[in-house]
């Protein structure tokens, strides 16, 4: 059986200087409205190819935890299609200061358009309205296009498992 690590780990120390977020014509930036619950599913089913899809009904399950509001699920738009998204989370073991970029993710047919770091740009930007100082994430050592996208807005690896620093070195290698 295979060695299960946890999850990556990176940091963004601080939320100033937050680039303008850049998106291509004919997209916008919007937060989440009434009835955004499918598209949502669909593009993180897409995004993490979860076989077998989840229903809309996930979108409950997985940001139901008490920290939902609609202004920290962002969505990138093409007309009025929601096809990419980030989220401005919190998780308490980091501390009340910190917000957490969650959930980040494109529908394949739009990737490489730069929507990604908008979405992320907008996540990391309700951050600061909300008084978070800095931010983290959670990744996955395979999720290289991410990665790099996150380096580009400042997050940098933190190490918290003996794991870690090898792990990063193989992936920053690699970009």
């Amino acid at each position: 059986m295979a060695q299960q690590w946890p999850q990556l780990i990176m940091e963004r120390p601080n939320l100033d200087g937050l680039p303008a977020p850049r998106l291509p014509e004919h997209f916008r930036l919007r937060s989440f409205e009434p009835g955004d619950e499918a598209a949502w599913v669909g593009i993180i089913n897409e995004a993490f190819d979860f076989s077998p899809p989840h229903p809309p009904t996930w979108f409950h399950e997985r940001l139901g935890d008490g920290h939902f509001r609609p202004e920290r699920v962002w969505f990138a738009v093409d007309d009025t299609q929601p096809v990419a998204t980030a989220s401005a989370w919190i998780d308490e073991r980091w501390g009340e200061e910190c917000g957490v970029l969650h959930m980040v993710g494109a529908k394949l047919a739009y990737r490489g358009l730069g929507l990604g770091k908008a979405v992320c740009v907008a996540a990391l930007g309700q951050m600061a309205v909300e008084g978070r100082t800095r931010a983290r994430l959670l990744t996955d050592d395979f999720r290289r296009a991410a990665i790099r996208v996150y380096t580009s807005l400042g997050f940098e690896p933190v190490y918290t498992h003996d794991s870690h620093r090898a792990r990063w070195w193989a992936v920053l290698s690699k970009l």
